[in-house]
């Protein structure tokens, strides 16, 4: 049984309400302005039923409506939901002092993800003043398989959980340098096991080295994993593992949520 088939039949799941979350989660980092017809192709909806439920949106105040294209995009109100999540985020919480020390530490970008399906999504990110607005906003989510955030997570899992997310979870391509084949994905994570840290570059953005590490529950699960990112210019992986790793490292370890 499919996901919808079995949610169509539980009598608890409001279908209009997951309609009407397709349309908030239609816009994107690409997507930022969506015509009606745009909402009809990314959510699969009726015209009519995109219309009412982005209309209904409107005029809650989650969406607004660029005055020149009278397209909707998202309003200031959705970033309250964000802010909710984020008091209720007990990880977020526990770790953001070890941030500030990290970041204090190393005077680089520092990041914290966690996992969401088969990707990471970036709940803190603590910027230096070489970051731009892209590396620096929270909520952005990339593949797990991609990031070094999400190698790392995956290296805390059993060898056969680690080789069925390996050949069936989605990559993207975002540079020249991202890691497309999957054996060599596959190797980088068992690495990441064996050091106790992932390492990459170039693998989201083309002028990036990374240095992850996860964070792991009081049972050992990985629940999030904390990364470092450092300019390529300034820095290779030899310097970064030397210099950086046993930093990201401690920091990591340092946080243990008990929930």
């Amino acid at each position: 049984m499919t996901d919808a088939k079995a949610r169509q039949q539980d009598t608890l799941f409001v279908t209009s309400l997951e309609k009407g979350m397709r349309i908030l989660e239609a816009f994107s980092e690409d997507k930022t302005e969506l015509g009606l017809a745009d909402l009809v192709k990314v959510t699969g909806l009726e015209k009519s039923a995109a219309q009412r439920y982005a209309n209904t949106l409107y005029e809650l105040g989650y969406l607004e409506k660029n005055p020149e294209t009278r397209r909707f995009r998202p309003a200031v109100k959705y970033l309250e939901m964000a802010y909710s999540y984020l008091w209720a985020d007990y990880l977020a919480q526990l770790a953001m002092p070890r941030l500030i020390d990290l970041s204090r530490q190393t005077s680089q970008t520092i990041n914290m993800a966690e996992p969401i399906g088969t990707d990471i999504i970036y709940v803190v990110r603590m910027p230096n003043h070489r970051t731009n607005f892209g590396a620096s906003a929270i909520g952005r989510r990339v593949p797990a398989l991609v990031a070094s955030s999400g190698r790392v997570i995956l290296s805390r899992q059993s060898d056969q959980a680690i080789r069925d997310a390996v050949s069936n979870w989605p990559t993207r391509q975002y540079t020249q340098r991202t890691t497309m084949d999957r054996g060599a994905i596959l190797d980088n994570i068992l690495m990441a096991r064996e050091k106790g840290y992932c390492t990459t570059q170039g693998q989201v953005l083309p002028d990036e080295v990374n240095v992850a590490a996860p964070i792991c529950s009081i049972d050992g699960i990985p629940v999030g994993a904390i990364h470092c990112s450092l300019p390529s210019i300034r820095w290779t992986i030899e310097r970064a593992e030397a210099e950086i790793a046993p930093l990201v490292v401690e920091a990591a370890q340092s946080i243990v949520p008990s929930r």
